[in-house]
């Protein structure tokens, strides 16, 4: 091929000018998506429409809220979070941020006239500062491995920050020689967990500030194997620094392969930034112990701690220690509930809390003397972030099964909304109707469940239901609102949905939530049953179209249906769910978790609560398999893996009973990617539609 010079130099143009635009689509900023809403309908479209607003934080002279809107384009299959501001009356909400990438992890600095934040530079995380208006933007951290969480110290002289380090032997570190060479050599557990094989693990660090750079970087894990914070969802809640600068407390889980595969016995160190010396503070104490906080004086340490090693859904109880004294005093003893979100008072003479409560999450303040505990803010809502501004005024996030996230103020018992980021969106869509029912259970207790009614209900009509099946399997069925898992939206496609707080879920005392372990096929599913024969009962419920639907252990509850629903359902869904109870236990990566859930191993034969485990597992009861089922997962799932959702549709294909899967090579145990979560809506309305909608006509 001859080529002039005028043909190459119009080639080279092409190219540049494609890379641009290539180069511009990836700049493009991601506003709040325009969806048409028709007739009030709430779709899938609508839902990913709405703005998630998170992680408040108060200016320091007390005037003013620092928050973050989140939204997602489907068009360009990402998000991006921006950055608003607004006064503590809800006056004047000012966005300051319109980048194509999300600003993290922001606070305020320099008495409130800077605010820190996490964004990229290059293709890493780094600490940026900024004005409260937005302006005079500039990266401050140049850290080789990127900035994960950072926190500063009171004076702001240094700052505390995560990254990442090098962790295991590769083949590359062996052999040398063979740079071309793809090999894993695995010499022990962990070596990979949720969604990753394990390469890097989170270390926390102290640097010097100087109000321009951050320099001379310190890991205080220097050397030691071990995560700081824990993988695979801790962040900065785990870091505390002293009041007076003296000290940082982190958190860690001392432990490496089998052994941390098979502990949850995290502890709070205490690191000297003079000395580099560390301290355990909760050693003897073997559960979890998370979430440090320093009272405002530094006399007092709060955090959460669960008691039993190897029960991660162990209940949260809040302790304290005297710094002075080394004293530890737990001050929800009497109190039978989870506790979460914990904050101090700026008065150091109570500390705020959130807890699931009877199928609600409340807030609630104790007193660290007399441990009398108060309710702050209630009613059919959950209440998502505690900001103190001052002994009176508090800054929360708010929701519900009817709406997501928004910003409120709670001032001497009142609660005030300070954002409207989904307002306009929601004041367009039909109406659902939420009910409390108390559903009689087979062993003559009451099971709170919400039912969540279509829009324009009518008592005279019949429709079909849905029951859902909660994941965790123990988190709690309160006022939630998911994204994936959106009741609302269930019920406004024409559902009546049916919400269990089954036997296994927080809020009911720590009997009802600990009822679950060792006992996945017992009681919990007889509760699930109860519920869905007790709405049957009701005229408007067409009885012969109720499906279930569930992720995780929901989808394992899903599968376990399956094969022990006597004709109750007419169509299944699973997400991510244990088909095989044997394969699960060597395929997952917490042992901890198999451990405390299933009793035990499959080869322990002198394990009774082992035993009947693994003897009840779904895929045993295949042959009774009658309803069309549809499953889903994601490949990247290191938790429950994706070979769980191939051995159940092999199965139920091979029994002649109608099944789809729909696999996401690029997913994890949830579906984030916004048009990877649109199929899902798709598909999963679809299958519903088909069997119980379509069947009925």
């Amino acid at each position: 091929m001859n080529l002039t010079k005028s043909s190459i130099m119009a080639s080279l143009l092409a190219l540049t000018s494609m890379a641009s635009c290539e180069k511009a689509a990836e700049e493009t900023i991601i506003e709040q998506p325009q969806v048409k809403i028709e007739n009030g309908q709430f779709t899938p479209e609508a839902l990913m429409s709405m703005g998630a607003v998170t992680d408040p934080q108060v200016s320091p002279d007390g005037t003013k809220v620092l928050y973050g809107v989140k939204f997602e384009s489907i068009e360009q299959n990402k998000s991006n979070r921006e950055l608003w501001v607004v006064n503590t009356d809800g006056t004047n909400p000012v966005r300051i941020t319109k980048t194509p990438k999300s600003e993290q992890n922001a606070v305020w600095i320099n008495g409130g006239n800077k605010i820190a934040f996490l964004y990229p530079n290059g293709d890493k995380m780094q600490i940026w500062t900024m004005n409260p208006d937005g302006s005079d933007r500039k990266a401050v951290s140049n850290i080789k491995e990127g900035v994960d969480g950072f926190i500063f110290s009171p004076d702001e002289k240094k700052v505390a920050f995560i990254s990442q380090v090098k962790w295991g032997t590769d083949a590359k570190d062996l052999y040398p020689e063979h740079k071309k060479a793809n090999v894993r050599i695995i010499t022990d557990m962990m070596y990979k967990h949720w969604d990753e094989w394990v390469k890097t693990i989170p270390h926390s660090f102290v640097a010097d500030y100087d109000g321009n750079n951050v320099s001379n970087a310190i890991d205080m894990l220097k050397d030691e194997p071990f995560e700081a914070p824990m993988k695979p969802f801790g962040g900065v809640e785990s870091l505390a620094w002293a009041p007076d600068g003296k000290s940082i407390v982190y958190v860690s889980r001392k432990k490496t392969g089998k052994e941390y595969s098979l502990s949850t016995n995290s502890d709070l160190y205490q690191y000297n930034i003079e000395t580099g010396e560390t301290k355990n503070l909760t050693e003897g104490m073997m559960g979890y112990d998370t979430c440090p906080r320093f009272s405002k004086s530094g006399r007092y340490l709060a955090w959460l701690s669960m008691e039993h090693d190897g029960y991660e859904s162990d209940m949260n109880r809040i302790f304290i220690m005297d710094m002075q004294t080394g004293e530890k005093k737990h001050l929800t003893s009497e109190w039978d509930y989870a506790a979460d979100n914990i904050e101090w008072s700026p008065n150091e003479k109570a500390i705020y809390f959130t807890a699931p409560y009877l199928g609600c999450t409340p807030m609630f303040k104790i007193d660290i003397e007399n441990l009398k505990i108060d309710t702050v803010a209630s009613g059919e809502y959950d209440y998502a972030a505690i900001v103190p501004v001052n002994d009176d005024t508090i800054i929360t996030l708010r929701h519900s099964l009817q709406e997501p996230n928004e910003l409120y103020v709670i001032s001497n018992g009142e609660t005030s909304k300070l954002s409207n980021v989904n307002d306009e969106l929601l004041a367009q869509l039909n109406n659902v109707t939420v009910n409390k029912v108390m559903v009689p259970t087979t062993d003559g207790k009451e099971m709170t469940t919400w039912v969540v009614l279509p829009p324009n209900f009518d008592s005279s009509k019949k429709y079909p239901a849905i029951l859902y099946c909660q994941g965790g399997p123990q988190q709690p069925v309160s006022q939630f609102w998911s994204y994936r898992w959106n009741l609302r939206l269930m019920a406004s496609q024409g559902y009546i949905v049916i919400a269990p707080n089954r036997r296994g879920l927080p809020g009911f005392g720590s009997e009802w939530n600990a009822q679950i372990s060792g006992d996945y096929p017992g009681q919990n599913m007889k509760d699930y049953l109860a519920a869905v024969d007790f709405m049957k009962k009701e005229p408007y419920v067409d009885a012969e179209h109720i499906g279930a639907v569930g992720a995780s252990y929901g989808g394992f509850s899903v599968y376990w249906l399956a094969g022990n629903h006597e004709g109750r359902f007419k169509a299944l869904i699973a997400h991510a769910g244990i088909f095989n109870m044997e394969a699960q236990y060597l395929e997952t990566e917490e042992m901890w978790f198999a451990n405390w859930d299933m009793g035990g191993a499959f080869w322990d034969t002198d394990n009774k609560v082992a035993q009947r485990t693994f003897a009840c597992s779904p895929h045993k009861y295949v042959k009774k398999w009658t309803a069309p089922i549809l499953i889903t997962a994601g490949e990247l799932d290191y938790r429950i893996l994706s070979s769980q959702a191939e051995m159940a549709f092999n199965a139920a294909t091979l029994l002649g009973v109608p099944a789809k899967m729909v696999l996401y090579p690029d997913e994890n145990h949830w579906i984030l990617k916004p048009q990877n979560s649109l199929i899902w809506q798709k598909e999963f309305f679809g299958w519903l539609d088909k069997y119980l909608k379509e069947e009925s006509k």
